[in-house]
This record gives structure tokens, sequence and C-alpha cells, in this order.
């Protein structure tokens, strides 16, 4: 789950098409424990992540993630000011507004509170790609109809359409003048083009390939706690010590 969760995260920032030469800031909808988030820091961007529920919250936050997560429901709006995200994703969550889970809930309006509040707090020319699992064409329809609604325009990208166990959806979504969408990804364009990952025996789940910091290194460790002073979190101060790999207890 965990892979599946990682390599959705990165097509997500795939077709994000951010650049590659500086961190942007991104919304996370429907964060989780953060797994999304980590994929984003380890690609040198910051983040803040929204999720509804207060048990993932604290599983993110004894995880050590490195953004920053907030409680709330999507469905009643992304709660900051205009302009304030340069791009956003998410994982698994956006076709959960199609469903009523109380009298008052009304797929429609929860959705376009949804997208027109996204709309607001990204920068003019920002990009969001949600990923999701609709259950039937109406319903990524309707999805679809709110997003262009509140002012989004894009489309939907389908990874794998002939696959009934990896054909996944991502709706993306421009919030500027529309530009050409993605193409999918099948089995005849994994063929034609290389690898981007090698496989090897070994696991190396640590590397940062963009920046060429290995996690808990003492570099790591000292940008991550300038990261901390920068947010305004008490943060120890730095020392001979600071990053030192401890030795083995007998």
């Amino acid at each position: 789950m965990i892979d599946v969760q990682t390599k959705m995260a990165e097509r997500a920032v795939e077709l994000l098409c951010v650049p590659e030469d500086k961190p942007c800031y991104v919304l996370d909808i429907g964060c989780g424990t953060g797994l999304s988030g980590d994929y984003l820091s380890d690609e040198g961007h910051y983040w803040v992540g929204i999720d509804i529920s207060p048990a993932m919250l604290d599983e993110a936050l004894d995880r050590d993630t490195q953004g920053d997560v907030i409680l709330g429901d999507m469905g009643q709006g992304i709660p900051f000011k205009p302009g304030t995200f340069d791009a956003c994703i998410s994982i698994s969550a956006v076709q959960w507004l199609c469903n009523a889970n109380k009298k008052s809930d009304v797929p429609a309006k929860r959705l376009y509170c949804f997208f027109s509040s996204l709309y607001s707090v990204l920068v003019r020319g920002g990009r969001a790609v949600l990923q999701l699992y609709p259950e039937n064409s109406e319903q990524l329809e309707l999805i679809t109809t709110q997003a262009t609604r509140a002012g989004f325009t894009g489309g939907v990208v389908v990874d794998y359409p002939n696959s009934a166990k990896a054909k996944k959806f991502y709706l993306c979504l421009f919030s500027g003048p529309s530009t050409s969408i993605p193409e999918g990804l099948s089995e005849d364009t994994e063929e034609e083009k290389p690898a981007k990952s090698t496989f090897t025996a070994e696991r190396v789940p640590y590397r940062i390939a963009r920046r060429g910091v290995v996690r808990k290194s003492r570099e790591w460790v000292l940008e991550k706690k300038a990261r901390r002073r920068r947010q305004g979190k008490e943060v120890r101060p730095d020392t001979q010590y600071t990053g030192r790999k401890r030795k083995p207890r007998f």
C-alpha cells in the first residue's frame, strides 16, 4: 500500500510539471498519514496537508512528517488565503465528496465549494492533479462539471486504460489558460520508453536523488532544523553532535 501511494504521488507530481530547479509550496488534499507529503519533501518541495480524519493526522505527526497538517473537511472549502499555493495534489480522496453521509450533504454543492475554494488558494496559472477512483462515468462527469463551473480548465488523464488493476484516473486542472493535457501511460508506452528507475537487490529508501542529500545524514538534519525554524517551531540549537550517528549498545 505504501509503495502504491508513493507511486501515485510520484505520478501526480510528474503531471504537475512544476519547475525542477526551485521548490514549490504544495497543498496535499486528503493527506492521511503523510505518505504523499514524504515524496514531496524528498523532491525538495514544501507542503501543507489537510484531512478529515484526526487519527490519520495523529499518525502523520507521530511519523514526524516534514510538512504541516491541519484538520478539515474539503467539502466545506479550503481555509487558506487566495494565491497561497503553487500547486495541489490529492491521492484517492476527491471521490468521497460524491457520497452523502447525512441528509444535509449535497454532493454537487460540496464539490463546487471544494473546487471554488481550491481555485482561489492556487496562484494564477497554478495546477492541481487529483488522483481519484470514480465509481462510474456519471460520478466522474459530476466531478469534472463542478471543477469547470468553479473556473478550472483541464481534463482527465487515464493511465493503463486497458488494465483492470493498474488503471488510474488523474484529474488535471489549470487555474489559468488551458494548456495541453499530458498523455496517459499505457502498456505500449511503457515498452517504448526506457524505465526511469533501476531495480537492485539492495533497498535504498533514503536517497534524495535531485538534491543529493541522504536522509538522516548531518546535512539532512541541519536542513530539516532550519526549515522548522523558518516555520516558527521550537528547535534545539545545533552542536557538534547534531546528526551524529550513535554507536550500537553492547
